[in-house]
């Protein structure tokens, strides 16, 4: 099969990560779904030597991953919550959003920051392809559109005189299989003065840290900010600011508004530009090396599993998230080595991890087994959940985290 870029169309010839196969991140099981065949995919991602966009191969649609049964709930994490609440606080004041203004989210997902806009005052919808969240958004009061964000949807929008002050997309730039038109529509629903600002993880800090499990077949793209602002540029947009966020193990807040725009570009875009041509993110060298670094976060995880189970260890995972899916797939671990994995959103409780067959309970079960361990599988809120669980800490509990490396607490 033949690969072309998803932004320039450049053929993809340059690997940047080998997985193997495995299901939809996603895509959890029910008792009955164990006794089903389960469907699996390559997961690889190339690099473009153009436009340098890592990217996926795909085999699948954004339908087949966002689909009805999607049972990744925002809200589940207060201080994902905590960090909608902040950037709400801050866009209203920086933009002097009020009553006359009009904002969109792209991925509202369950409501977790339209609820904060709402709150302020600010007329807001929220666009939102996945049933169940779309759903508990509107539980809240929340006007939301059930559809994938798209040039098709933005002619709708237009046509009822619909324009956005604000457009925001928190984790969703990676989500999206084809990006130009997504951008264009974008730059298509702007206000001529809106602005638009986009969360994602930082592809130069994903390597940095090692943090392949951020690696799965809902992610589509990779980023960095030259590639995000070449994607701009070809599709009416401009980057005018960005920033540097821990969340996620280190992603960018950028900042964009229509190429016609009076805003003035902010010396943060050159800074961080530079950064990235520092690190030779637009050299092959860059992406080369990447497989060995996610072998040996594998290989160290495995060692402490069989090491656990040798020692006669109870070992328990926190966080059925797709990071711990794609980490569970990747280094083969099942049952044997790690029995259950807790996880506080009622959707996924009683069901079963995708791939590895691992039943997900609620953290309420963690009192009563009391593990030797407990490994945090989303390790981007590894401080919140020993927080939440410190009550196990002081009965001899011990913390595990796998990337970037192994560390116990």
């Amino acid at each position: 099969m033949i690969h072309t870029c998803r932004h320039c169309d450049a053929h993809l010839s340059e690997r940047f990560l080998d997985l193997g196969h495995a299901p939809l991140s996603n895509a959890y099981l029910d008792a009955a779904g164990l006794q089903a065949a389960e469907v699996t995919y390559p997961l690889r991602l190339n690099v473009c030597t153009a436009c340098r966009l890592v990217q996926t191969e795909d085999y699948t649609s954004a339908a087949d991953v966002f689909g009805a049964d999607y049972a990744y709930f925002s809200s589940t994490s207060s201080g994902w919550v905590a960090h909608a609440k902040r950037y709400t606080d801050m866009i209203v004041e920086r933009l002097d959003l009020g009553p006359d203004s009009f904002v969109i989210e792209l991925a509202a997902n369950d409501g977790y920051l339209l609820q904060h806009m709402k709150a302020a005052g600010v007329p807001c919808l929220g666009v939102e392809p996945t049933t169940a969240t779309a759903d508990a958004a509107r539980a809240k009061g929340i006007e939301i559109i059930e559809d994938f964000f798209s040039m098709a949807l933005v002619e709708t929008l237009t046509a009822e005189g619909k324009s956005a002050d604000l457009i925001l997309g928190n984790n969703v730039y990676a989500h999206v299989p084809d990006i130009n038109d997504f951008t264009r529509a974008i730059a298509t629903a702007l206000k001529p003065e809106g602005m638009v600002t986009l969360e994602f993880p930082h592809l130069m800090r994903m390597v940095e840290h090692r943090q392949f499990d951020t690696v799965y077949h809902e992610h589509f793209s990779y980023l960095s900010l030259m590639t995000v602002q070449r994607i701009f540029e070809t599709n009416g947009l401009r980057v005018v600011d960005v920033e540097e966020l821990p969340t996620h193990g280190g992603s960018l807040r950028v900042y964009g508004c229509r190429a016609d725009a009076s805003h003035v570009a902010s010396g943060n875009v050159a800074s961080v530009l530079a950064e990235e041509l520092t690190r030779g993110m637009d050299t092959p060298a860059f992406y080369e090396g990447f497989q060995a670094e996610a072998e040996a976060v594998k290989d160290a995880a495995v060692r402490f599993l069989l090491d656990a189970k040798r020692d006669g260890k109870a070992v328990a995972g926190y966080g059925a998230a797709a990071k711990g899916n794609t980490l569970m797939n990747f280094a083969g671990i099942r049952p044997d080595l790690l029995p259950r994995v807790h996880d506080a959103a009622l959707a996924k409780q009683n069901m079963f991890l995708p791939g590895s067959h691992i039943p997900i309970l609620a953290p309420s079960a963690l009192d009563d087994a009391r593990p030797d361990y407990v490994v945090i599988l989303p390790w981007n809120i590894a401080d919140e959940v020993r927080a939440q669980l410190s009550h196990l800490a002081e009965a001899g509990t011990r913390f595990v985290t796998f990337v970037p490396e192994l560390k116990i607490v």
